[in-house]
């Protein structure tokens, strides 16, 4: 009898705990979701300041540049040389170009600089916004009739998306020639025929579908930076706290949309 009430409860406190994770998540969903509703709002709505946008764009353009264009070079280059090491089972080496300008154009790109772009410029976002939130610096914006969505979300949100697709076609031209300069200097590969070939099969689409992520992956970043700095709070802890989730959302939205993107477009 007593093993039972013990069984029982056991069931009740699993039930209960997993009953509280559910709505606790539900209750984040539904607060991210009312967030951008109000961002997206106030991004299409007056006052605007471009000052402001400027700054985001290039704090999270130009400054972003360095990072992406090594590993996107980088990564085009061990590409060629896997897609040679694999492709020489099969005598298949005049693909290398094709397979290094279509996984560039359309995945490594944009994915890459997603996560590169959270981890720098996401962080960064939500570090800034998290301090000013534990010092009260939002409260005054308030105090001063300044809506905060306006000043600190809305130009990010902007730049984000701006940005992010300027960043990924940059990567695309580095990370073509990263590959492009293994194959030739390295493998031996001729320069005409390995260019004629990166072009051969390269379509417009291939090259919109990197640009169409980009811009999810700028208004993630941006908007999972902006919720959780906003919405931090219990002083340098919680804006670390808040730091690292955003970066972690971020990237895994990122992944995320990466499947359903592709699937859409190709499927």
């Amino acid at each position: 009898m007593i093993s039972n009430i013990k069984y029982i409860n056991f069931i009740i406190s699993s039930l209960t705990a997993i009953g509280r994770f559910t709505i606790d998540k539900l209750v984040q969903c539904g607060n991210l979701s009312i967030f951008v509703a109000k961002s997206v709002k106030n991004c299409v709505t007056p006052p605007y300041y471009p000052k402001l946008l400027w700054h985001q764009l290039v704090k999270i353009g130009y400054y972003s540049l360095p990072v992406v264009g090594l590993t996107a070079i980088f990564s085009g280059a061990v590409l060629a040389l896997q897609s040679y090491s694999g492709f020489s089972r099969f005598n298949a080496e005049s693909t290398i170009a094709t397979v290094v300008v279509l996984s560039i154009t359309r995945e490594l790109g944009p994915v890459l600089a997603g996560l590169m772009v959270a981890g720098r410029v996401g962080a960064s976002m939500a570090a800034e916004i998290g301090t000013m939130r534990v010092t009260e610096q939002i409260d005054a914006l308030k105090t001063l009739s300044t809506n905060p969505y306006k000043y600190l979300i809305a130009p990010r949100l902007i730049a984000g998306v701006i940005s992010l697709p300027l960043l990924v076609l940059i990567a695309d031209i580095i990370g073509v020639m990263g590959g492009y300069l293994v194959s030739v200097y390295s493998l031996g590969f001729s320069p005409g025929p390995y260019i004629i070939n990166s072009l051969k099969f390269l379509e417009a689409i291939d090259v919109i579908l990197g640009l169409v992520k980009a811009a999810f992956f700028g208004f993630v970043i941006a908007i999972m930076g902006c919720y959780f700095g906003y919405n931090s709070k219990g002083g340098a802890e919680g804006v670390g706290i808040a730091t690292t989730n955003a970066v972690v959302a971020s990237s895994i939205t990122i992944l995320l949309l990466n499947y359903i993107i592709t699937g859409w477009f190709l499927g």
